[in-house]
């Protein structure tokens, strides 16, 4: 339906239910730019990564950041963006700090609600994910996340405690991970009693795409949506409905909920997407955001701002092979991406040219033996 969205609910043509489309992500709507037999593009804007966002400690212009996003979401096409991701840096390695916002459960709280209240107030849902714990990607289908009860309550569930009770996101996304023995994803005390029960969360909970093993669980603990779905699960839900094993009850509660996520959306609505969103307004948008999440300890001998002419040394092979966001689903299709290198020349400074020119040709070795 959106060529590069992540994936779709299931349509009942019959009963009028259509599909509506989900996709990533945490720095920015990620679509396919180009699609067979069509010449125009659909570029989004690349936004700061959630690292930087949170960086700014403004919640009023991270609204905006989110607004901004929602129009893109909306005007695409698409009705809920998968983000954004709150879990903590727990671990400097864990893979996914630049999609998540702080080692600070009040600050990843408040900049998400932040976040989730702009993109929503263009009447398009958000996912805020990964729920809960979700540390570490290194074998993140299988790692247990062991945490205390105290730690649990005052770090890894704090954050999305603030953000549900500030925004109240359409829907939520569990992790891969166990948590204490168990998957997130069919773990009915941390959904129902925990998220539901005492943090008022009213919308669609939904997997991670392959998250969790068993369907059945899932749906009982009261996890709505399995992503992307497969026919073995399917299978699975309607034999334990039949056998008595699962309750048409606790299945009735989860379908209950995604239709209520359904008529919430655009494509419901019928809305008349453009495929236009105003891209030059959110590149203002992204310029100024990404000014204020720059950080300057101390400015000894006035070295900022740089005089006219002044001579630098660039360091690290990031700053020559540059990734502009983060990779896999926290990245964005953008329509162009200027260095770090060119775009410290183009501003009239001048590199020291021996360094320079020892990472050019090491970078140019790299590509070839690649």
């Amino acid at each position: 339906m959106v060529p590069g969205a992540a994936g779709i609910t299931y349509p009942i043509p019959r009963l009028g239910i259509p599909s509506i489309v989900l996709a990533d992500g945490p720095a920015g709507l990620r679509i396919s730019p180009t699609r067979k037999d069509d010449p125009n593009t659909y570029y989004c804007t690349g936004f700061p990564v959630g690292t930087h966002l949170a960086a700014t400690w403004n919640d009023e212009i991270i609204y905006q950041v989110g607004k901004a996003m929602g129009e893109e979401v909306k005007e695409y096409g698409v009705d809920v963006l998968l983000a954004p991701g709150i879990n903590m840096m727990r671990n400097p390695l864990c893979g996914r700090n630049f999609e998540y916002f702080s080692e600070d459960p009040l600050l990843a709280g408040k900049t998400a609600a932040a976040i989730i209240n702009g993109v929503e107030s263009n009447g398009v849902g958000t996912s805020l994910k990964h729920f809960c714990a979700n540390n570490q990607e290194i074998n993140r289908l299988a790692n247990d996340s062991r945490i205390s009860q105290r730690a649990l309550r005052e770090i890894y569930l704090r954050n999305f405690e603030i953000a549900v009770r500030d925004s109240q996101p359409w829907t939520i996304m569990t992790s891969y991970n166990y948590l204490n023995g168990r998957y997130t994803s069919e773990d009915k005390g941390l959904l129902e009693d925990v998220l539901r029960g005492e943090f008022g969360f009213q919308g669609t909970i939904m997997t991670d795409w392959g998250g969790g093993l068993d369907a059945v669980a899932q749906v009982a603990a009261g996890n709505d949506m399995i992503q992307p779905g497969e026919e073995h699960q399917y299978q699975a839900i309607v034999d334990a409905v039949n056998s008595g094993k699962l309750s048409m009850a606790e299945l009735d509660k989860c379908i209950t909920r995604i239709l209520k996520l359904i008529v919430q959306t655009p494509k419901f609505s019928g809305y008349k997407f453009s495929n236009k969103p105003d891209l030059k307004a959110h590149a203002a948008v992204t310029r100024q955001v990404a000014s204020e999440g720059f950080v300057l300890l101390k400015n000894d001998a006035q070295a900022l701002p740089m005089a006219d002419g002044a001579k630098v040394a660039l360091f690290g092979v990031g700053s020559y092979d540059f990734i502009a966001g983060g990779r896999g689903s926290g990245d964005v299709n953008k329509a162009y991406v200027v260095d770090m290198r060119e775009g410290i020349l183009s501003n009239g400074i001048k590199f020291d040219k021996t360094l320079d020119s020892i990472y050019m040709k090491h970078m140019e070795r790299e590509k070839g033996r690649i």
